[in-house]
């Protein structure tokens, strides 16, 4: 079942990222449609599987499943081990809200950020900074407190909440720094990037460092 996985995606994108982790912490056997203007076909097929034009998107067989979380659930079913959603259902819940943590009050601010960057300087959003850092630095307390005394987010197991946050903090670091205060979380992400699945996912994305424009810093 699984060698017929076909995963579209970039390897620069963070939501990608979350797929691609999930595919290597299981070692599963995939082939990655890039989706990039220099690759065409892909893009199309891409395009006309999801017209929400978001991804990464996975297929397989005949299903065509979207949304990274989902997507990592559904790589979880393909093996019995690591279980990045546990079987307890507490647990689990556990790992599903820190999911969504991750996602909604890290990863998607800090893409607002990057977005705007991109915009021609007359059409920037003139509050997004302004609303963005502090929900940042609200985050980062937040999951400073909660990481006092764990290895990973939902406790000793590295979870579906964990492949969440590497890339959230990966680039949250780069465009607002994490202060030196919260050391629970600055020790967390240092453990993520050194986590094999996680180092993967960032050397596949360093070729294009360069696109990022708020600066790729040489460090991570």
């Amino acid at each position: 079942m699984s060698a017929d996985l076909q995963l579209y995606a970039h390897p620069f994108s963070s939501y990608c990222w979350k797929a691609l982790i999930a595919l290597y912490e299981h070692d599963l056997p995939f082939t990655l449609r890039l989706v990039a203007p220099d690759e065409p076909e892909n893009s199309a097929q891409w395009a006309a599987l999801w017209p929400f034009k978001r991804f990464p998107l996975l297929v397989a067989g005949g299903r065509t499943i979207g949304e990274s979380s989902i997507i990592v659930e559904y790589v979880d079913r393909l093996s019995g081990a690591p279980r990045l959603i546990p079987a307890d259902p507490d647990v689990a819940l556990d790992v599903r809200m820190l999911d969504r943590v991750f996602d909604n009050f890290v990863m998607n601010p800090t893409v607002r950020l990057v977005f705007n960057a991109v915009r021609a300087a007359d059409q920037r959003d003139p509050l997004a900074d302004a609303e963005v850092r502090p929900l940042l630095d609200t985050g980062y307390a937040w999951l400073d407190a909660h990481m006092a005394g764990r290895e990973w987010a939902a406790g000793d197991d590295f979870t579906l909440a964990d492949v969440a946050a590497a890339p959230a903090l990966f680039y949250s670091d780069w465009v607002h720094p994490i202060a030196d205060q919260f050391a629970n979380l600055r020790a967390y992400r240092a453990r993520l990037l050194a986590r094999p699945s996680v180092a993967r996912a960032v050397d596949g994305g360093r070729p294009y460092r360069h696109f990022f424009p708020l600066g790729a810093p040489d460090r991570d």
